[in-house]
């Protein structure tokens, strides 16, 4: 139930409907209006009054009841956690695929280059980061045995579903796992990460995965070092030990985040 009225908020936020952001900026009013007339009497009060012209209103109703900004959840944790390991192992070629580049590219543009392939184009020049347009559902010959170090983070569950303007294809997430494959050289790492849960195609948002499925497609091609994930909660269990049972329940997530940390065979 609480999954459900969740994704009817995601929902109505697509369509520029925000019902949480719209009650709380609604109570907010009454103290924007007490604090503009404060902030207008204290104006008068001031010797610094003639540097500061007032401007059109700009109401934020909403943020006083807001925390100080969020430390949880799937991106927070997936960023940080792998941009620590690229830092620890300090590979030569970095590539990424599909991640958020506001967040966990960010962090590794901060101490090393990355390459990063999208199907969007991008047109920034960030310093430490080359960006090139590319459909991973096939791979081009020039990135055969590529890199030593490949992340793909909360995207490969998108894979063919359209969401970015893809080509439509049922098994999109295989041809792109074959295509990372051959991408990585042999004893090179893999950072993937993607929902898991009961397996599921919520069209065209994204897939999610079971743990027993993930396991067996990366069976005689990749080892894992480690395990983490993020649970419903939006809290991180790091270096989980895995075991049969666990595998079995998704371990208890209904919408998770499992990351693995592996090495091509």
């Amino acid at each position: 139930m609480k999954y459900t009225i969740k994704k009817i908020q995601i929902l109505l936020i697509k369509f520029g409907i925000n019902p949480v952001a719209l009650c709380k900026s609604i109570i907010g009013i009454p103290f924007f209006i007490k604090d503009i007339l404060l902030f207008q009497m204290q104006k008068y009060k001031s010797n610094e009054r003639k540097f500061f012209s007032f401007g059109l209103p700009f109401p934020i109703l909403d943020e006083r009841f807001e925390e100080g900004g969020t430390a949880s959840g799937h991106y927070f944790h997936q960023d940080l956690l792998v941009a620590q390991r690229i830092f620890e192992i300090k590979p030569i070629t970095h590539l990424d695929i599909g991640s958020r580049v506001d967040g966990f590219v960010a962090h590794v543009a901060s101490f090393r280059k990355i390459e990063v392939l999208d199907l969007r184009p991008t047109q920034a020049e960030v310093e430490n980061i080359s960006f090139k347009k590319a459909d991973l559902m096939k791979v081009d010959d020039a990135l055969l045995n590529y890199c030593d170090s490949l992340s793909c983070l909360h995207a490969l569950e998108h894979f063919g579903l359209g969401r970015y303007n893809d080509p439509i294809q049922f098994d999109g997430y295989l041809d792109g796992l074959d295509s990372m494959h051959k991408i990585l050289k042999q004893g090179g790492k893999f950072f993937l990460s993607v929902p898991i849960g009961k397996q599921r195609v919520e069209f065209n948002a994204h897939r999610v995965f079971a743990m027993r499925y993930l396991l067996r497609l990366f069976k005689d091609k990749y080892s894992i070092d480690y395990f983490s994930f993020v649970d419903d909660k939006g809290d991180l269990h790091k270096n989980i030990e895995m075991n049969n049972e666990e595998i079995d329940k998704n371990f208890d997530c209904h919408y998770g985040c499992a990351i693995f940390e592996m090495t091509k065979l």
